[in-house]
């Protein structure tokens, strides 16, 4: 008989089905991107309906099915809830999301992603950091974890944004949000984090897009 298992991991993807459930996309730390069906979650009263939304961080205990998880109960440590009343940082983590769904493959185990992601989602909620630097930092970040990142495509930048990208590449996850820059320096930053993800993904991302024509990202 299948027994229980608990992982600790984010929902990036929540979608309804049915009247009242929801499939999960869970990005985890022991499984990898995995999906999981939530009964009942859009009930309203129903104990599911909180953990079951996009950003929830903390541990989910499931129980498998034949072709994906079911979720029977959840513990979140964080919601995120900063997110719901800054529209900014919200279509910024949605792109965060978007990028970890991307790249992440079932039942492939990438712990250090699980950490970027967790990592990043906290820098967008503190006023402290600009959120095109968080992005820049997680798209070059993100690249490098997954061998992809092509370099600095550009010989047109100064020392200080090629030693700044050499820092993020070689940083270790929890040091990442700890500098800030120049507007000279973020702007060749955001720069070389565009071309290389020009240069990287074979798709288009629908946050980005809302950012891009609602606030002139």
């Amino acid at each position: 008989m299948a027994e229980y298992t608990e992982v600790t991991g984010i929902v990036i993807k929540s979608q309804p089905v049915g009247e009242s459930d929801r499939t999960l996309t869970l990005f985890t730390k022991e499984k990898g991107k995995i999906t999981a069906y939530a009964r009942g979650a859009r009930r309203q009263g129903n104990r599911l309906t909180a953990p079951t939304g996009a950003f929830s961080f903390g541990k989910f205990k499931l129980f498998p099915g034949r072709s994906s998880y079911n979720l029977t109960d959840a513990d979140i440590i964080t919601y995120f809830e900063e997110f719901r009343t800054d529209y900014e940082a919200c279509c910024f983590g949605t792109y965060f999301l978007e990028l970890v769904d991307y790249y992440g493959r079932e039942n492939n185990v990438d712990v250090d992603m699980l950490k970027l992601i967790y990592q990043s989602l906290k820098a967008l909620c503190h006023d402290a950091y600009d959120n095109r630097l968080v992005r820049a930092i997680f798209e070059i970040k993100l690249m490098c974890i997954e061998g992809e990142f092509p370099g600095i495509l550009s010989e047109e930048v100064k020392s200080d944004t090629r030693y700044t990208v050499d820092y993020i590449a070689s940083s270790k996850i929890e040091k990442l949000y700890s500098f800030s820059v120049t507007d000279e320096i973020l702007g060749e930053l955001i720069s070389v984090a565009n071309k290389c993800v020009a240069a990287t993904f074979d798709k288009k991302f629908q946050s980005m897009e809302i950012l891009n024509v609602l606030i002139n990202y």
